[in-house]
């Protein structure tokens, strides 16, 4: 656009002397075609103009209206001067607002046609009366059109960022639960599970203190054991790797483990195995051997059993734990007894839910309890061979 002046207001120039050369009045309008430039060049540095979708402050419209006050003088005294409405035009209807460069757009094409009336010499041209309002009436619709669009293409854009920052935020949010979830179930199965059952081996160590040494130094020999455990155990999923169950072997022979270490004088844990597991993906083990010890945290702790069974069932297409025990059971679904607990069975619905699986419990008061938990496995696929004539293809 500021090339378009330019070059318009040198052939306007140019047009003027080559037809009024020697009148009176021609240095004071070549002085008033240098203003006119030099105004119009040093206000795109001094009076920048502002930024689409913004309104144009004092500066710039102060500018505006001295260009245009000497384009006005200017017309009155060269008729080829018009031309150079063509960059004022634009720039008018690119910056001010949409009622006001319309009101500028009528404002500039009266003035033309005023001039080229004027200056008609006596000849009545019909392009001069109606060449210039049409011009300027597509213009105006084509810049208007543009306009809007731009503002609905930034209205588009402010509503995808701010889209994205909600996302940004809730996938955020839903990390840090996710994480939170994660930490809870993992302190609630290790270290909350090993720190209970220090606890009551303390207990038992503190009542047998003086009565029987040999059965308190064991008492205490299990609950530094424990805690040797159970700090092993935080040290891993603080790290997010597996338990420490499962660093060196697979999952049956670690329930099979559990359970001899959760077997005492008071209880009786046995492991049977149905079924052969082959390898499990990583995480399908690592949930089902917390899942286990949750449970017999749980009848450890609350059921009062003096037998309880871990049973690996392995199928096709899925794996199944159950723990069952003969203890004095209660009414599933029943909120918690005391402030502060029921997170066990939550945690292993959690646990079971993100491996697609699905966890059950059965109980009656004074029936004993069956927790169980099927998870699905994604079937082995077999490579099959179809004799061809010339060999055999897989």
């Amino acid at each position: 656009m500021d090339a378009a002046f330019v070059l318009l207001v040198g052939a306007s120039l140019a047009r003027y002397l080559i037809r009024h050369e020697g009148e009176r009045h021609t240095h004071w309008v070549v002085g008033l075609f240098v203003v006119f430039g030099l105004l119009y060049l040093l206000g795109r540095f001094l009076a920048p103009a502002p930024r689409s979708g913004t309104r144009p402050d004092a500066r710039y419209l102060a500018w505006v209206g001295a260009v245009l006050a000497v384009w006005v003088v200017l017309l009155a005294l060269a008729p080829s001067a018009a031309w150079c409405a063509m960059p004022l035009f634009f720039t008018g209807l690119h910056t001010l607002s949409t009622r006001t460069a319309v009101s500028l757009a009528a404002v500039l094409t009266l003035l033309v046609v005023a001039s080229k009336l004027r200056f008609a010499q006596g000849q009545f041209d019909p392009n001069a009366l109606l060449a210039p309002p049409a011009v300027a009436a597509v213009g105006t619709a084509v810049l208007i059109h543009l306009k809007r669009q731009a503002a609905r293409q930034r209205a588009l854009i402010d509503d995808l960022l701010r889209t994205r920052r909600d996302l940004a935020a809730t996938e955020r949010r839903a990390g840090i639960l996710a994480e939170r979830q994660r930490l809870s179930t993992e302190i609630h199965d290790t270290l909350a599970q090993g720190l209970s059952s220090q606890q009551m081996l303390l207990q038992a160590a503190e009542r047998v203190w003086h009565a029987d040494p040999d059965s308190a130094r064991g008492h205490m020999r299990d609950a530094a054991e424990i805690a040797s455990r159970s700090l092993a155990e935080a040290r891993r999923f603080v790290h997010d790797l597996a338990p420490a169950d499962l660093a060196e072997r697979t999952l049956a022979p670690a329930l099979a483990a559990l359970a001899d270490r959760e077997s005492g004088e008071d209880l009786t844990v046995v492991f049977h195995l149905d079924g052969d597991p082959g390898p499990l993906p990583e995480r399908v083990e690592a949930a089902l051997l917390r899942i286990a010890q949750g449970a017999l945290a749980n009848v450890r702790e609350h059921a009062g059993a003096t037998r309880a069974a871990l049973t690996l069932t392995c199928l096709d297409d899925q794996i199944s734990l159950d723990v069952a025990d003969d203890g004095g059971g209660f009414v599933v679904g029943a909120p918690p007894g005391r402030a502060g607990r029921g997170h066990g069975l939550p945690a292993m619905r959690a646990r079971a839910r993100q491996l697609g699986g699905t966890l059950t419990v059965e109980s009656e008061p004074g029936e004993g309890t069956v927790v169980s938990v099927a998870v699905p496995l994604e079937p082995v696929r077999v490579p099959v061979s179809v004799p061809v004539s010339d060999g055999v293809v897989s």
